[in-house]
């Protein structure tokens, strides 16, 4: 068995034999208090996440079935008290302002962006959006400072031909 973010090995020995075991209760358990199916699932999910996490330990409870039940309620508990409180500051202070519409620019730019290749396009973000400089751009994405470079100008490249296409159709 692997671990959630994809390492080797891990030492979680009958998790998943207790995921198998567990599963369909726990669900059920949570969609009967919550009344909402969706919102079962996920607690559910992070709960077993949360199990996963400390399964040494868990595993070593008198009923770690209880103690997953307990993990999902509360997650489900902390989620009724945001919506409360967030329907309490609607009360409070009114319903937001509308947003306004974004700018046909950042449509075009959004749009162009979009077309470029996922290097590229994290290159022109990161160094003309973010203002981050090349070097500060290699480092976060991991690619020697020539590749940043040579994104960049590929990106710009690109992008002065597809954002030329979009003011010439407007």
């Amino acid at each position: 068995m692997t671990t959630p973010e994809g390492g080797g090995v891990a030492d979680h020995g009958g998790f998943e034999d207790f995921y198998t075991g567990t599963r369909h209760r726990l669900v059920t358990y949570l969609y009967a208090m919550t009344g909402d199916r969706a919102e079962a699932q996920d607690a559910a999910q992070e709960a077993y996440v949360r199990a996963w996490q400390r399964w040494t330990t868990v595993s070593g409870y008198d009923d770690p079935e209880a103690w997953l039940r307990t993990v999902a309620f509360r997650l489900c508990a902390n989620h009724w008290r945001k919506a409360k409180n967030r329907l309490r500051a609607y009360v409070r202070h009114g319903p937001t302002a509308d947003a306004p519409p974004p700018h046909a620019d950042s449509v075009a730019l959004i749009t162009a962006l979009k077309q470029l290749t996922v290097g590229e396009r994290q290159a022109i973000i990161l160094h003309h959006l973010l203002d981050l400089p090349v070097a500060e751009v290699a480092a976060q994405t991991g690619v020697p400072v020539n590749t940043v470079k040579t994104r960049l100008a590929r990106g710009r490249r690109a992008l002065a031909g597809l954002l030329d296409e979009e003011y010439d159709h407007a």
